[in-house]
């Protein structure tokens, strides 16, 4: 339950947003053909994560599914 607070805070939040952002810049700027594409998809879903304080293993976890329910 820790870690699905601390990625419903501020700096879990900046965490998902900045990972997500630098996946999306090596999958398409950095990386060639189908696996960049790959990787560069992926990297939206951290990115939308973070943006919209939802934390995909919180259910997992037992913790709510958006960060505003957490806190």
């Amino acid at each position: 339950m820790q870690i699905a607070a601390f990625m419903a805070s501020p700096t879990g939040r900046a965490i998902r947003v900045v990972l997500g952002l630098v996946l999306i810049w090596l999958g398409f700027w950095q990386m060639d053909g189908t696996a960049g594409t790959i990787v560069g998809v992926i990297g939206f879903v951290p990115l939308l994560a973070g943006a919209m304080n939802w934390c995909l293993i919180a259910p997992i976890l037992g913790a709510p599914f958006k960060g505003s329910d957490l806190t």
